[in-house]
């Protein structure tokens, strides 16, 4: 189980920049947010919710990153 630094207390994490949320307690999701952070980090494109699940960043109109991308045509 991993955590950004700054966000220790928060399994989901969003990007608004994809407006993608992670799961910091999926091995695979977590690398991917990882790799992110150098370009991201500074510029205020991260996302946590409250609470804390996976239900309200979806609310937030976020989508999983595990989930494949479709179309919208």
């Amino acid at each position: 189980m991993g955590r950004l630094r700054r966000f220790e207390d928060h399994r989901f994490v969003g990007t608004r920049d994809t407006m993608r949320v992670y799961d910091c307690d999926d091995d695979d999701q977590f690398a991917e947010l990882e790799s992110r952070v150098p370009a991201l980090d500074g510029r205020n494109l991260f996302q946590t919710f409250g609470p804390d699940a996976l239900a309200e960043a979806i609310n937030r109109g976020f989508r999983p990153a595990g989930e494949a991308a479709t179309s919208l045509n």
